[in-house]
C-alpha cells in the first residue's frame, strides 16, 4: 500500500513548489497568526500525524505560528511504510 499525501493544504497559502505526492520539502510564507492545516491521504486507511515543531495539532484545525521559522511535519503511514512531509512555515 501507499503511505503519501493526495493533497496538502494550509490555509489559502500557496505552497512551494507547488504540491506534489512525490515531493516531501516545501516553503511558504505568511503574515498570518494561524492557518487551518488539511491534509489527506492517498489511501484512506492511512493515518496522518501533523507537528507544528513539536506541538501535535489535528488534521482539519488551525496550527498557530511563533514569528520567523515554524517547521510543520506531515507523517503518513500505512502498514510499515511512512512518508513525512515538511513545511517551512516563515510567519512575518
Amino acid at each position: 500500500m501507499i503511505a503519501g499525501l493526495s493533497s496538502l493544504t494550509i490555509g489559502a497559502l500557496s505552497l512551494t513548489p507547488a504540491f506534489d505526492s512525490g515531493v516531501t520539502a516545501y516553503a511558504v510564507s505568511t503574515s498570518n497568526a494561524t492557518n487551518k492545516v488539511t491534509a489527506v491521504a492517498e489511501d484512506p486507511d492511512a493515518t496522518i500525524q501533523i507537528l507544528n515543531g513539536e506541538t501535535e495539532i489535528e488534521n482539519g484545525s488551525s496550527a498557530t505560528w511563533a514569528a520567523g521559522v515554524n517547521t510543520l511535519t506531515v507523517k503518513v503511514t500505512k502498514g510499515s511504510a511512512t512518508k513525512t512531509y515538511t513545511v517551512i512555515v516563515t510567519k512575518s
